[in-house]
């Protein structure tokens, strides 16, 4: 649904807003690629990798495809959230086996099959109902 408001005021308001989205997915990879150089620091001065140290890996690694996805489309898939969920899940009952109660580890065990189960049907209607072509609003407002 196309905005009402004058084009006066939404085009250069709409390219503020890309510029703080610049701002801040320069931000977020710089701060996960800090986190991530801490965390081979940690692995190296403690010679010895866990398995939550190689999760933890695989949630920056989520983020910063999340990042490159943005970047290259102009819009995150909703399963990259939901792949650092799954990871984020299997870390904390990695993390928590021995402190963690059974029924505990079960619904944390079901709430990332659900994800998954999620996961997989967005691929599915994704493939039998693709999304049509949706334009840039700064483009279709310097046409007109």
């Amino acid at each position: 649904m196309p905005s009402h408001l004058p084009k006066s005021f939404s085009k250069p308001f709409l390219k503020i807003f890309y510029i703080l989205e610049a701002i801040l997915l320069v931000a977020i990879t710089l701060a996960t690629l800090f986190a991530m150089v801490n965390e081979f620091v940690h692995v190296i001065i403690q010679k010895d990798i866990q398995l939550t140290d190689i999760l933890l890996m695989f949630i920056y690694l989520e983020v910063l495809a999340m990042v490159q996805q943005f970047v290259a489309h102009g819009k995150i898939p909703v399963r990259y959230p939901i792949y650092i969920a799954i990871m984020a899940i299997a870390r904390y009952i990695t993390l928590g086996m021995k402190e963690l109660d059974g029924v505990l580890v079960v619904w944390l065990a079901l709430a990332a099959f659900i994800l998954a189960a999620a996961t997989l049907m967005i691929r599915i209607g994704h493939h039998y109902w693709p999304y049509e072509a949706v334009t840039d609003p700064l483009k279709k407002q310097s046409d007109d």
